[in-house]
């Protein structure tokens, strides 16, 4: 997934459709593109980028989001692991 995509599309306060358009990329493309279901050719990327008036490297950082279970877990304590709070 590319957040930065769109968040930036955001800031400009468009549409999908509107900047696929302007850029002439199919909307659907650009759709995967945003999720990350389809990796931006050199030329898109650079297309992209330049329309957006942002950094290339910046606005195709990945982000690969874990399941909310597995964030909620690494923060639940061990309760095979002994307190340490001297209580034994």
């Amino acid at each position: 997934m590319f957040p930065n995509l769109k968040l930036q599309i955001f800031r400009r306060g468009g549409h999908q459709n509107q900047l696929a358009k302007a850029v002439g990329i199919d909307e659907t493309v650009l759709s995967k593109i945003i999720h990350g279901y389809r990796a931006p050719s050199p030329a898109q990327r650079r297309i992209l980028a330049s329309y957006l008036e942002v950094d290339e490297a910046w606005l195709f950082e990945r982000f690969e989001a874990t399941p909310l279970f597995a964030k909620v877990a690494k923060q639940l304590p061990d309760e095979n692991k002994a307190p340490d709070n001297g209580d034994i």
